[in-house]
């Protein structure tokens, strides 16, 4: 990388420090704008069809019920796969089970339409200056939190010192380019960027910047925040028993109205039980314990599907997006430094194999990058360069560092590698990773230990937090993406991993320990920053295919399949499949699982 071009970059961004746990964007495990590929967004009713070899990405249709009368009251209880460990927006790790929380205590700014557009929530509008650097919000008035402040610019303005100190928010401020926020009316915002970012609402439509709390109840206790949390979303927080049960109840003065008029919500009470086991949590739906149940496992959804035509009367609101799940090396701990043990272990994938592991034959499609095939961003070039599963291709090429009497790990010529294959203890995950084990193995060429821990010891022990952010991890399930704008996710996981590495590349302080492969490539990096320096779709497209190409080039990570996910519901729910932005217009729908839950009756 020229010194030039270290100068361009440096003046390009400023990411400073981001020390954040993982999110839903960059997370361990398994899998969201449902998507048309002609580049104009999506489809009008918010269905795909998309079939590769047996699989059918058959999502269910995102639609609104505008004619049936909804009816007010009743209280349900929710099955999450997982605990949220805090409710601060600011500083709690959430990822598709506690935003299923977060959405209804906290209203966000921004959210994404049925076609994957952007629009306001509490704000009314937010229009940027022509080169991106300025943009000016104005709220919805006659907002009030759940202690009764009233919602102001001056709010806005207030939370963002909080977020600047906090692990999640911060990330995400460095990775939008955010530099200040001004009350600069009664209702009106302006926020300045650093650099110019063209897709910065897209950050507002997710927990970490969008979610609007009361900054003078979160300033007088911060840890007691997180089980006393106050917002202005459609519930209100009333009992949080952790690991247990989290109950939130009817806001009676919420903003909110349905397209008829209806002020929201029409539910009463709603409680969130955080139930681990897949299993445990499919019974409790068909048993009754739960009226609605979440998951991001095939399998689950699998023996769902079983029992739906078995004669269950359940709704089974299912989406394929582009999350895809697969693994990380570390490339800065040998063997994985050298590309040649990346590719010939990426080559002796067998992603089928994987797929039927996990439950996902015939539910879930192989990924080849980070964008289904029914996304916008998805890239036949990149389809084709990705290296597909060859055995005897995979063991040749592995061979050749075998023999390599320089070889980064310091064995001698001949001598099998070592690899630790780490993934949580999740049956279907674990059965995955020993489909992978015995296919590596079978070589002769690679020693593999198998190692299970917690989710969130996963996320930790890849994180490196006690070793400079390097992580400690070699190979490592995971999953990436999301149906957001993809600078999103794409941003920090490509941007310099250590202080050394920024510092090589002439610029400084730009470091993130959400790279959690440790893989740079400035030129990749580069062509990240730069898709946010525009807003036309074509160039956009382009540079994000440049980052997919050098990612199937250098493989820091594998692929196996996209993340089915399903929100199962009795049968007499209604709502949760086409909910409404405040001006009427169809909203995302029920991606990665997390729902929205304003709208939801009781037939």
């Amino acid at each position: 990388m020229t010194r030039t071009l270290s100068k361009f970059l440096a003046l390009l961004f400023t990411f400073a420090m981001i020390a954040a746990a993982c999110g839903s964007d960059s997370s361990p495990d398994d899998a969201t704008t449902d998507t048309t590929e002609d580049g104009g967004g999506g489809d009008d009713d918010g269905g795909s069809d998309v079939t590769t070899g047996d699989v059918d990405d058959d999502d269910t249709v995102v639609e609104a019920d505008d004619e049936t009368e909804r009816s007010y009251g009743g209280s349900i209880a929710v099955g999450l796969e997982a605990e949220a460990v805090g409710l601060r927006p600011w500083e709690d790790a959430c990822s598709s089970p506690c935003y299923n929380i977060f959405v209804t205590i906290y209203d966000k700014l921004m959210e994404q339409t049925i076609d994957g557009t952007y629009e306001g929530w509490l704000a009314e509008d937010i229009t940027p200056s022509d080169d991106f650097t300025i943009w000016t919000m104005n709220l919805r008035p006659g907002v009030t939190f759940h202690n009764g402040v009233e919602l102001t610019a001056q709010t806005i303005a207030d939370m963002f010192p909080i977020q600047q100190e906090g692990s999640q928010s911060s990330s995400q401020i460095a990775a939008s380019n955010l530099a200040g926020v001004e009350a600069t009316g009664d209702l009106e915002v302006t926020y300045t960027l650093s650099q110019p970012n063209s897709a910065f609402p897209a950050f507002l439509s997710r927990v970490q910047l969008g979610a609007v709390f009361e900054p003078a109840a979160a300033a007088a206790d911060l840890d007691g925040f997180s089980n006393e949390p106050v917002g202005t979303g459609p519930f209100v927080i009333e009992s949080r028993d952790l690991d247990n049960e989290t109950v939130v109840v009817r806001n009676g003065n919420y903003w909110g109205v349905d397209p008829q008029g209806n002020q929201l919500p029409f539910l009463d009470q709603i409680s969130f039980r955080p139930i681990p086991d897949e299993g445990t949590r499919l019974d409790a739906l068909l048993s009754g314990t739960v009226e609605a149940m979440q998951t991001l496992r095939q399998g689950t959804i699998r023996d769902a599907r079983a029992a739906v035509e078995d004669g269950e009367d359940l709704t089974l609101l299912e989406f394929q997006g582009n999350n895809v799940g697969g693994g990380q090396f570390n490339v800065l701990v040998p063997p994985f430094d050298d590309v040649r043990v990346r590719r010939g272990l990426t080559q002796m994938n067998s992603q089928e194999n994987v797929i039927d592991a996990l439950g996902g034959t015939g539910i879930s499609l192989p990924g080849t990058q980070w964008y289904s095939p029914d996304s916008v961003w998805y890239s036949q070039k990149v389809a084709d360069a990705w290296p597909q599963f060859d055995f005897e291709a995979g063991s040749a090429t592995l061979q050749e560092y075998i023999d390599d009497p320089e070889r980064s790990d310091g064995k001698a010529p001949g001598e099998p590698i070592d690899v630790e294959l780490s993934c949580p203890p999740d049956p279907t995950l674990i059965a995955a990773m020993q489909v992978i084990e015995q296919t590596w193995s079978a070589t002769g060429n690679v020693n593999v230990n198998l190692t299970n821990y917690d989710q969130q010891t996963h996320i930790n022990y890849a994180l490196g937090a006690e070793n400079g952010f390097v992580g400690e991890h070699g190979a490592h399930c995971w999953r990436w993406s999301d149906d957001n704008d993809p600078s999103v996710g794409i941003n920090p996981f490509l941007a310099p991993p250590t202080p050394e590495i920024a510092e090589a590349a002439g610029i400084p302080d730009i470091v993130s320990p959400l790279n959690f492969s440790n893989w740079f490539n400035a030129e990749a990096f580069g062509a990240a920053v730069a898709a946010t320096q525009t807003d036309n779709f074509e160039e956009r497209y382009a540079l994000y295919e440049q980052i997919q190409l050098a990612i199937a080039e250098e493989v820091p990570i594998w692929y196996s399949g996209h993340t089915a996910t399903m929100i199962g519901t009795v049968s007499n729910m209604q709502g949760l499949n086409g909910w409404h932005l405040p001006n009427g217009t169809v909203g995302i729908g029920f991606t990665n699982a997390e729902g929205r839950w304003a709208e939801v009756w009781l037939n």
